[in-house]
């Protein structure tokens, strides 16, 4: 890798040499070029967003002087289409954002370079692009940065750390899309974010000493909902698709992955992610990534020029591909990706012919490429494992199999898809499993994956199946224990549930969802100091479980102990302050206290933020008919009943305060 950074420098720095200073007048004749007019509104819409100041860029290109000492490498640079950096071949899909030069662009920079590089007249000078270092997408509605700069040591190796960034959102909102602004552009390789809902990230950085946690696994975060979170040198920020969003959850921990260069000097890194909400608070179309995968077959011999492996799956439902992120590391040579149409005819979906993980990034297509049920989907990645690739890094070569270090390899195809229904959805996430499965039959977190899958279609026989035979490979698997834990409850099946959550607290004492389970199957049966003692287990675990201070309020109002109910209950609101049920419980409880003035208004802000809940209305209902407030009540028993015609307690109400006036 640094040997190629050097050779790559020392090419400009040769052209800087030989190149004369000062200004060239522009030669004589209709055919003369100038920087101005002709080179400069080439450069400005290709290059600049990675040549500019505070770019990822070693240097800028907005000027003449810096582009007149490197005119002769410009030249020779898009010549061979090294620059700018695009990797898909032209006809293999057509996608957004492409930064290729079109011949007649590339010969107009051989020219000008050949006639002497005369810089024009300022008058044609056109407008300079939008800086790097603002916010493109406009100001973005929520921004989050990592708590603190890191520092990236001097040295030869390529580093990837991943830090966990909390996101100050108390209820569920929608995202329409974000952007990173990676804070030091020229040291970072590229940068992936996931969504770690459990927020068990945060324990992997408490153990791993410095800021974040190290390696190319990020844990338990995961792209959401079928997004492609990424940055990468010159990529143009994703504005969304309309009518897609992802879900945030209240309280959710970002994990950002960096993969930065190495260097000869300590540099600071201090990233920040700009959060675009969606404009209704509303779940998008259905979107899944499909992940085609032959890293199983990835043997690559030493000196094997052309290693190819390959991985294909058929569709069970009619999709559109709206994306495509191929993934390999140093010694990938080709990739081609296709799909064969059930009556045999295809169509190319990307082709690259020089891969160079220097410049990988996701691509989308300008149109959606339909596909329908029973298309199958396919990739080739072809490998060069010779001494002679001039991307090789391991020295000297040898034998490369799968791995997430960068010198070992993987071979993935990621196809971001849309769906036209949350069934169609789930019934490709099953097939996509099924099909991961078929080649990884004893992945322990696969097998987890998947009983959560068919834990949110409540098909929970099947899921608690696929936990069990996740901790039979793994038994120290607490997450499949806990969850095996919930889906027995769900069955009916308590001793067992609790079986398994005992086990899940005894390897993991921290283990605040084992806990929080443990009071949910105790409460059920009545055994509310057992269960009182087990959220606040959860809540020492994770001071910050609302839904645990929230459980236990209810335990303790049960018991009558209403003073410390409430106080739990305003601990969870300050926790989630857009939770209606928490709120509707706060009201109960001060209700009961006689506090009926603080209870209505709990039971309105529940209204508020659940105006279509009949619950809520007869809540208010109620409190209002207690202080004799019966016109209003009554217009909240009705509207409770509009929402839900049977509904007892709003049919009472509103015969009561028929009665009452």
């Amino acid at each position: 890798m640094r040997a190629q950074i050097v050779r790559a420098s020392s090419l400009l720095l040769a052209a800087a040499v030989s190149a004369c200073g000062g200004t060239v007048d522009a030669p004589a004749g209709a055919d003369a070029l100038t920087f101005t007019r002709d080179v400069a509104p080439i450069l400005f819409e290709h290059c600049a967003g990675c040549h500019q100041p505070n770019g990822s860029a070693p240097f800028s290109l907005l000027d003449y002087a810096s582009v007149r000492v490197r005119a002769d490498a410009i030249a020779r640079a898009t010549a061979s289409r090294v620059m700018p950096p695009w990797l898909p071949a032209s006809g293999h899909g057509q996608f957004e954002g492409a930064r290729g030069l079109t011949a007649q662009e590339i010969g107009t920079i051989e020219r000008w370079t050949a006639q002497g590089a005369p810089e024009g007249r300022a008058s044609d000078l056109p407008p300079p692009p939008a800086s790097a270092d603002g916010w493109q997408l406009g100001e973005p509605d929520v921004v989050v940065a990592m708590s603190q700069p890191y520092t990236l040591e001097a040295g030869d190796s390529d580093v990837f750390r991943n830090f966990v960034i909390p996101v100050p959102t108390q209820e569920t909102r929608y995202v329409r899309t974000i952007e990173i602004r990676p804070g030091s552009p020229r040291i970072i390789h590229h940068g992936l974010v996931g969504v770690d809902e459990m927020r068990s990230s945060r324990r992997r950085d408490a153990a791993d000493p410095g800021l974040g946690f190290s390696g190319m696994s990020m844990g338990d975060a995961s792209m959401p909902d079928g997004s492609l979170l990424g940055w990468t040198p010159g990529m143009v920020p994703f504005p969304g698709v309309p009518g897609m969003a992802w879900r945030l959850p209240p309280r959710s921990d970002l994990v950002l992955q960096l993969h930065m260069l190495p260097h000869d000097e300590p540099r600071s890194v201090q990233a920040e992610i700009g959060i675009h909400f969606a404009e209704t608070a509303q779940p998008g179309d259905p979107a899944y990534v499909v992940i085609l995968d032959a890293d199983k077959q990835l043997d690559i011999p030493l000196g094997a020029a052309s290693f190819s492996v390959t991985d294909t799956m058929e569709l069970p439902v009619d999709v559109e591909v709206l994306a495509v992120y191929p993934h390999a590391h140093y010694i990938g040579k080709e990739l081609e990706g296709w799909a064969e149409f059930p009556d045999g005819s295809t169509v190319p979906l990307i082709r690259i012919d020089r891969w160079d993980f220097k410049w990988q990034d996701s691509y989308r297509y300008v149109e959606p490429v339909a596909l329908p049920r029973g298309t199958v989907v396919g990739m080739r990645w072809t490998f060069d494992n010779s001494p002679e690739n001039p991307h090789q890094v391991n020295d000297p070569p040898r034998r490369v199999t799968a791995g997430n270090r960068s010198s070992d390899e993987m071979a993935h195809l990621q196809l971001q898809m849309r769906v036209p229904t949350s069934t169609d959805r789930a019934m490709l996430q099953e097939a996509h499993y099924a099909h991961m499965l078929a080649k990884s039959p004893d992945n322990a977190p696969l097998l987890y994956a998947i009983g959560g899958t068919l834990r949110d279609q409540g098909r929970f026989a099947e899921a608690a199946a696929r936990y069990e035979a996740a901790l039979a490979i793994q038994p120290e698997y607490v997450s499949a224990r806990i969850n095996l834990g919930a889906v027995l409850m769900a069955l009916g099946r308590p001793d067992d549930a609790v079986a398994q959550l005992r086990a899940a607290a005894r390897l993991d004492p921290q283990a605040a969802g084992a806990h929080y389970n443990l009071g949910l199957v105790f409460g059920a049966r009545g055994q509310l100091d057992e269960a009182a003692r087990h959220y606040r287990d959860a809540i020492a675990a994770a001071p910050e479980y609302a839904e645990a201070h929230n459980n236990l309020g209810q335990v303790l109002a049960t018991q009558g102990r209403l003073a410390e109910a409430a106080a739990q209950l305003r601990q969870a609101l300050r926790l989630l302050p857009g939770a209606a049920e928490i709120h509707n419980n706060l009201g109960h409880v001060l209700g009961s206290q006689g506090a009926l003035d603080e209870a209505i208004r709990h039971f309105e802000e529940a209204v508020r933020l659940q105006p279509e809940a009949a619950e809520g209305h007869v809540n208010v209902g109620t409190g209002l008919f207690m202080q004799g407030r019966l016109a209003e009540a009554a217009a909240h028993f009705r509207r409770a009943l509009e929402i839900d015609p049977q509904h007892p307690r709003a049919r009472e109400g509103l015969r009561a305060t028929a009665q009452a006036r």
